[in-house]
């Protein structure tokens, strides 16, 4: 129940962390203030960061992660590109973010909960993702 628990809620972090990188990345191209795209790139890094070790969990535990639903994927990459089409800025770019952090925060939370018999590192990854989350949401809520 452990290790099953512990692959479980670090497939979940493993995804989150992907799209989270992804959804930087659909957004970057588009910021304007030099402050906002700092704040984004430095954020997108720590993921990263994160994501190497949530890797070598999966590694040890002989599991290959879990990429972010298709469906969700590609409905935040229309939502974004709909949204930037219709009004580029840093306030609909800090808008759709705050969006992904908030339901990232939502999901991790749930999966935390769910995997509770996880071991304590896959536990600590998650909450420091969701850390990361809830900082980027109110780093950038002056461009709300």
């Amino acid at each position: 129940m452990i290790e099953q628990d512990t692959i479980r809620l670090l497939r979940e972090c493993d995804s989150g962390i992907k799209m989270g990188v992804a959804s930087i990345d659909d957004v970057l191209k588009y910021v304007e203030a030099d402050n906002l795209k700092r704040t984004l790139v430095e954020c997108k890094d720590k993921h990263i960061d994160l994501g190497k070790e949530t890797e070598q969990l999966l590694n040890k535990y002989k599991d290959e992660g879990k990429n972010p639903n298709p469906i969700a994927k590609g409905m935040s990459w229309m939502k974004t590109n709909v949204m930037l089409g219709m009004h580029e800025s840093d306030h609909t770019i800090a808008d759709l973010i705050t969006d992904g952090c908030n339901m990232g925060v939502k999901s991790l939370n749930k999966y935390l909960n769910k995997y509770e018999a996880a071991e304590e590192k896959s536990k600590d990854i998650c909450k420091r993702l969701i850390n990361l989350e809830q900082n980027l949401a109110l780093d950038i809520r002056g461009y709300l």
